[in-house]
């Protein structure tokens, strides 16, 4: 278990771990010339019962509190340390202030230099304090009043941190999630290579981990943990972590504010939309004001974009970031002003993925309210599903949870799965609806058409839906036969097409005439001997009914031939690695000339069989002309 100290400047906090650890937190030389904790300090105070309590000293003096931001990261107790002779003073209010936007839940007050003051002054800055607290709803806190200089009051503060102990169980939602821990230090120790320490906000961490580095963006190995000061095979959330990492890396490599993983993340957000939970007046804030945010062990500017009018004492926002960073929900951000003088708010992170427009509609503010009221893993992911397609993957780094812990989740959703994303059932229906609906209007324009390939049905009913849900969709309505594919085209199943007798006819005297290259009307009329206009007007029957593609006008492929060059494509397309092909290539694969080559191309370009970027042409819908070596009607 970890405590942070917080108060003013030279109220006794570092004498205070002295007395009870017999450690001096303060070790940089500039600490001892001015006699005043400038940096993080730490101590450590085994137990008779085999645990071990850690301290993180802190800063107290006004110009040192990103140090003092920097320490208070996943820490669950604080010790508010006020002397009794100078009472509460300024950052003993700021420290307080900060604690509570951190949401840290549990608070000791110790009372120091009772030496120097008489009984009725300890009773009335105890007095003014227990009234301080009673403004964050910090009720019940436990006061002790000792003397680092006289040993009074050390021993019952000593027995009273051991009962915390033995009553603190870090909840094991923080241990089952991912490895987390921001990096406040890094240093190299002779023998043993590169470490860094920080405080492990979540998961749990083993010798021979390998975990991902932030900052320098490789992988590296645990080579050698320690916990609260002790060498050991394992360590987790809620602890001070050690690590002796191996990579190919250096200490400058690292910065305060780094992150080790238990996974590669995705890329850092620069943006994301919060909870603001203010200390003053709501009137503070203006739209777009510059400020100070600290995040862990992490300090940079940026500007608030609020949500709504700041008129209560929690406000939604949106945070631009002027460094990305990697963040994860219900993270919290401490806000000050651009001065540096006034701390602001709490940003408690909402969702790291901020809509590009109707962030201030009011459907959208009524959501994003909600999941404000919203912690539980379950209860978030069925809000998103509210929204539309949740990417399972930026779900889980979101929620910090990990592969097993997802896959437990997601069953109780009663959400589709398909090809990593979620969504919810009702709104599938409701999606399967619109396709239907799309395809019948679509008929209703153009009744001469047999119907629309796989993609271009998406493009038309769901665009913004990721294709695998949308495909997931039309399989479920060709096996509900509430659409029918024939020879790739998907239509209603009222929607038919078909030779009358006389047409019939006419159409097996055509078939035998088709060959490579493809046929122009005039001349399979010709051949035919029939009316030129009979003959087109047949093909573009045949063409609607599945059984032949114009790539150009009047120029015609059978079904079955184009679908041979269709596979041709697909081929080369599976040996390249963007999954395309140049005009040159199916030239030479199909031996035709570059001008058919490039009418083929565009063909498929406009069916939606491929799209042209630049001087290639990549595979979009797949299933198109597949499996129509028979298509022909014979």
């Amino acid at each position: 278990m970890i405590f942070v100290t917080a108060g003013h400047v030279d109220h006794g906090k570092t004498s205070l771990l002295r007395a009870l650890t017999g450690t001096d937190t303060d070790r940089l030389p500039e600490e001892k010339r001015r006699g005043m904790t400038v940096d993080l300090g730490y101590a450590y105070l085994p137990l008779p019962d085999g645990e071990i309590l850690g301290f993180i000293d802190v800063p107290g003096h006004e110009k040192f509190l990103t140090n003092m931001l920097a320490g208070v990261g996943g820490v669950q107790h604080a010790l508010l340390v006020v002397a009794c002779d100078d009472g509460i003073m300024p950052q003993t209010e700021e420290h307080l202030a900060i604690l509570h936007l951190l949401r840290i839940p549990d608070l000791t007050v110790v009372l120091t230099k009772i030496d120097k003051v008489e009984a009725e002054r300890r009773t009335e800055v105890r007095e003014a304090l227990e009234q301080e607290l009673r403004r964050y709803a910090w009720n019940g806190v436990a006061f002790f009043e000792v003397s680092a200089i006289t040993g009074d009051g050390i021993v019952a503060l000593k027995t009273h941190l051991q009962a915390l102990v033995l009553q603190q169980k870090i909840s094991s939602t923080r241990n089952t999630h991912r490895f987390r821990l921001a990096i406040d230090r890094a240093f190299h120790v002779h023998g043993a290579g590169l470490v860094v320490t920080g405080t492990a906000l979540n998961g749990h961490v083993n010798i021979g981990d390998t975990l991902w580095l932030t900052g320098a963006e490789q992988s590296v190995r645990v080579r050698h943990l320690r916990a609260q000061d002790h060498p050991t095979e394992t360590a987790h959330a809620g602890q001070r972590i050690a690590l002796n990492l191996v990579g190919d890396l250096h200490k400058d490599d690292i910065a305060r504010g780094d992150w080790l993983l238990s996974e590669a993340p995705p890329s850092p957000v620069s943006r994301c939309l919060v909870e603001l939970g203010l200390l003053g007046s709501p009137i503070s804030l203006q739209q777009w004001q510059s400020v100070h945010l600290h995040h862990a062990a992490s300090h940079l500017t940026g500007r608030l974009s609020l949500l709504q009018p700041p008129e209560t004492a929690s406000v939604l926002c949106e945070l631009a970031l002027d460094t990305p960073l990697h963040l994860a929900d219900d993270d919290v951000l401490i806000v000050r002003d651009i001065s540096a003088r006034h701390t602001l708010a709490g940003a408690r992170v909402l969702s790291l993925t901020p809509p590009r427009r109707g962030k201030r509609q009011p459907a959208f503010l009524h959501w994003l309210s909600r999941r404000t009221e919203t912690n539980d893993d379950h209860d978030v992911l069925a809000l998103w599903l509210q929204q539309g397609a949740v990417e399972l993957d930026a779900f889980a780094w979101a929620r910090q949870l990990t592969a097993p812990a997802l896959q437990t989740l997601l069953p109780s959703s009663g959400a589709l799965i398909k090809g990593g994303y979620a969504m919810d059932a009702v709104m599938a229906e409701q999606q399967c609806d619109s396709l239907v609906a799309s395809l019948a209007e679509s008929h209703a324009r153009y009744p001469e058409h047999l119907g629309v390939g796989r993609a271009r049905l998406r493009r038309m009913a769901l665009p913004n839906t990721p294709e695998v849900l949308v495909f997931a969709h039309i399989d479920r309505l060709l096996n509900e036969k509430r659409l029918i594919n024939t020879n790739g085209w998907l239509h209603l199943p009222q929607h038919r097409l078909a030779f009358t007798a006389e047409e019939d006819l006419l159409w097996k005297r055509l078939l035998p005439l088709f060959h490579e290259p493809p046929c122009w009307v005039r001349d399979l009329a010709n051949a035919a001997q029939t009316p030129e206009e009979t003959a087109r007007a047949l093909l573009h029957k045949a063409m609607r009914l599945g059984y032949v593609v114009a790539i150009v006008r009047d120029r015609y492929y059978l079904t079955a031939q184009i679908a041979r060059i269709a596979e041709i494509v697909r081929a080369t397309a599976a040996d390249s690695s963007d999954g395309g092909m140049e005009t040159a290539a199916l030239r030479n694969r199909f031996g035709v000339g570059r001008k058919l080559a490039i009418q083929i191309l565009e063909f498929f370009d406009r069916s939606g069989f491929t799209r042209r970027q630049g001087n290639r042409h990549l595979l979009r819908d797949a299933e198109l002309f597949a499996n129509q070596e028979s298509a022909a009607k014979d």
